[in-house]
């Protein structure tokens, strides 16, 4: 997309100077100062300075004076204008050599290597950069031949589906849920929303998806993912109500035996590749706590919500403090009678300003009228280095609650901000976390309201004494106070470390995955390849929290794979694999990584660090180094038989 390719904006030709002025006075200054020089070259807009102010915890770059500003949003007032005026139709996004200049202005920085052309992709200028281009044509029967089966029809599962289909695979997607979505489908509790910016928890084909808030709740998600299957026409492709119960590779026929349980009960498919796309936070952890069976009120996990449940003048238990927990008891407070609050250990909030608002309507306006505002808003968004720096351990720095400078400044903010909310040192000191900022999830809040303005309410109290048992009744805590109940909700997470859990996958010569992941947890090539398991590719796999945004992860393994499906249909290889020492060699690595962060800290217990001593879940590179991993498959570190 070199271009846009309008008809005509009517909007923006019907807009007054006033209607303009206003939406630009909303705009981010610093898109407006890569967009507008991408647009147009203007070095005066290029001559504005920058400097890093503070956000939140985080150090971002912001135009250096006032008039930096002002100088910004006339300029941008100037070209719409001046754009409305010649009939707002097609339009160029500018010489692509200028990009490296314009992003570096857009995000205070110099763009080079994997870094630019990361951010370059992320800008969706060309929604099919992660698509599949044919090196060459293939052969039509090999292509024919060479069946894929997708697992899951969430947000990694629709955009396999997507590449698969734009490039010639027959394939089918498997989903055991009715609808499409994955954990946006299951997870519909009151307060359920996106933690990272919906601009970028989104395919790049999405770019232009009209998202009404910063941080979607999971209604605007699950409109999303039935966009993308309509709008691609992808249900078509998928078997709904269908869940894969085991994988067992045949070698003499280079194929996965695929057996699945449906509406038509059980059955078996073959295929030449399978894509899992399963997730990792979607098999609900469901603690066991002794009596609950006797419970004889409802009960449920916060991933199986009831629909059309009402908690009016209802006394509710809710157990486990994760960020489903921080989310959900806010809202649940305002409904219901009274609302009891199990907390084992407390989460670090970072407040974020707007988390629960719609965007402003001017905000909306530009993303319609100012041409590419959603594609520098989405690569403004799409880095998390910013959580990688906070997040490194310096062996240098000495302070027994933090492990550098940054991750200090920030306890010191979430620190203030508890004490400005709450007030009661004894209530501080409760929802003060024992660990490092950042060693466990941390969960944005809006701070006009959250888990603290409820907990200040007269409707809502905070145990941490711990669940001794379940009565038909209530909750005992191990203090021995019994805390009444009509409603018990687990917020209990999910079995986020087992990955493709509850699968049987038996590779070649009858290994089976969960063997060798027996020593030490679940661990990939890349996030997505095991030795032994070939032809098949994970996506959202072990490592692979963190490094690049969700999406972005799901969209590069997606297309590493058919890299790997194009090496076979194009050679004369009918199966792929990682070699054991690349496995090894990049595993080795992770962990090496991961021991320098933050989530290595032993007083953080969560699904960021296993029993075996490492973390199983999280991705310790930067942005620009997992990108380039991704690019294109490296050869020589597979088996191709």
């Amino acid at each position: 997309m070199t271009s846009q390719e309008v008809f005509s904006r009517s909007e923006l030709l019907a807009a007054d100077d006033v209607t303009i002025e206003d939406a630009i006075a909303h705009a981010d200054p610093m898109v407006l100062r890569g967009l507008l020089y991408q647009l147009t070259g203007d070095p005066e807009v290029a001559a504005t300075g920058v400097k890093m102010v503070l956000a939140g915890y985080f150090d971002v770059p912001a135009p250096a004076t006032e008039a930096d500003v002002a100088l910004l949003r006339r300029k941008g007032v100037a070209f719409l204008k001046a754009y409305r005026d010649s009939g707002a139709g097609e339009i160029s996004v500018g010489p692509a050599d200028r990009l490296a200049a314009s992003l570096g202005l857009m995000l205070g920085r110099t763009m080079e290597g994997d870094d630019l052309r990361h951010h370059v992709e992320e800008l969706a200028l060309d929604p099919s950069v992660r698509s599949l281009h044919w090196r060459e044509e293939p052969d039509p029967e090999r292509l024919k031949d060479f069946t894929v089966t997708v697992i899951g029809a969430g947000m990694g599962g629709l955009n396999a589906a997507l590449q698969l289909r734009k490039a010639g695979f027959p394939f089918t997607v498997l989903e055991k849920n009715t609808g499409v979505g994955g954990t946006w489908w299951e997870n519909r509790y009151p307060g359920a929303r996106v933690d990272t910016p919906s601009r970028s928890y989104t395919h790049l084909f999405g770019v232009d998806f009209p998202y009404p808030n910063p941080f979607c709740e999971w209604r605007e998600n699950v409109k999303y993912f039935d966009w993308v299957a309509d709008n691609f026409d992808l249900r078509r492709h998928i078997q709904f109500e269908t869940e894969v119960k085991s994988l067992t590779w045949d070698e003499a026929a280079n194929e996965w035996v695929i057996d699945i349980v449906g509406p038509d009960g059980a059955r078996t498919l073959r295929s030449r590749a399978v894509i899992t796309a399963v997730g990792f936070l979607n098999r609900p952890n469901i603690a066991s706590f002794p009596g609950a069976e006797s419970f004889a009120g409802s009960s449920w996990h916060t991933a199986r919500w009831p629909e059309s449940t009402d908690l009016k003048g209802k006394r509710v238990a809710v157990i486990g403090t994760g960020c489903t927990g921080y989310q959900m008891v806010p809202e649940i407070a305002l409904e219901a009678a009274q609302v009891t609050v199990f907390q084992r250990t407390p989460q670090w909030l970072f407040p974020v300003p707007g988390y629960r608002s719609p965007f402003p309507p001017q905000v909306n306006w530009l993303d319609r009228n100012l041409p590419f505002h959603t594609n520098f808003m989405r690569a403004r968004t799409c880095s998390l280095d910013r959580i990688a720096n906070v997040a490194q351990i310096d062996p240098n720095f000495q302070d027994p609650y933090a492990c550098n400078p940054l991750n200090k400044r920030a306890r010191e903010g979430c620190i203030e901000f508890l004490e400005r909310k709450l007030g009661d040192p004894a209530l501080v000191a409760a929802m003060t976390p024992p660990h490092p900022v950042w060693s466990a999830r941390a969960v944005v809040v809006d701070p006009d309201y959250s888990i603290l303005d409820a907990l200040m309410r007269d409707n809502v109290s905070l145990v941490t004494s711990g669940i001794e048992r379940i009565e038909p009744n209530g909750i005992v805590g191990k203090d021995g106070a019994v805390h009444e109940a009509d409603v018990i909700v687990y917020a209990t997470g999910f079995h986020a470390t087992e990955y493709l859990y509850p699968m049987t996958i038996t590779g070649r010569g009858g290994q089976k995955l969960e063997d060798l992941w027996k020593k030490d947890g679940a661990r990939a090539y890349l996030g997505c390849m095991m030795p032994g398991f070939p032809n098949l590719w994970s996506i959202y796999g072990p490592n692979t929290n963190g490094g690049l945004t969700v999406a972005t992860f799901h969209e590069k393994v997606a297309h590493y794979a058919l890299q790997c499906m194009q090496t076979l249909v194009l050679g004369n290889g009918g199966a792929m694999e990682p070699r054991s020492e690349a496995f090894w060699d990049y595993n080795r690595l992770v962990d090496e990584r991961n021991s320098t962060k933050v989530w290595s800290d032993p007083r953080a217990h969560n699904y960021y660090w296993t029993e075996h001593g490492r973390s199983a879940v999280m991705n310790p590179f930067y942005t620009a180094e997992m990108s380039g991993f991704l690019r294109e498959p490296a050869l020589e570190d597979l088996a191709i038989a």
